[in-house]
């Protein structure tokens, strides 16, 4: 478990997270680029009930998830414009 300080809409706080997780947040965030306290932004304001870490976890297992699907997409519209 890894405990890290944060700074979300002006506030520091700070989430602990298994280091797998941590190591999928820091990818998703440089595939979207964003800052990993930007991404950590939106997953908070995108939260309803859960803490932090858990909505992180949430969100990191479903876009591990859901990347496939978003892959072989892309690829039928490059392969659809050729």
């Amino acid at each position: 478990m890894i405990k890290r300080s944060i700074v979300i809409a002006g506030h520091r706080t700070s989430v602990s997270l298994e280091t797998v997780f941590w190591t999928q947040l820091q990818g998703i965030a440089q595939r979207r680029g964003l800052s990993l306290n930007a991404l950590i932004e939106t997953i908070d304001r995108a939260r309803e009930r859960d803490n932090l870490s858990s909505a992180i976890r949430i969100f990191v297992l479903t876009d591990c998830l859901e990347r496939p699907s978003r892959l072989i997409e892309r690829e039928a519209e490059t392969g659809s414009e050729q």
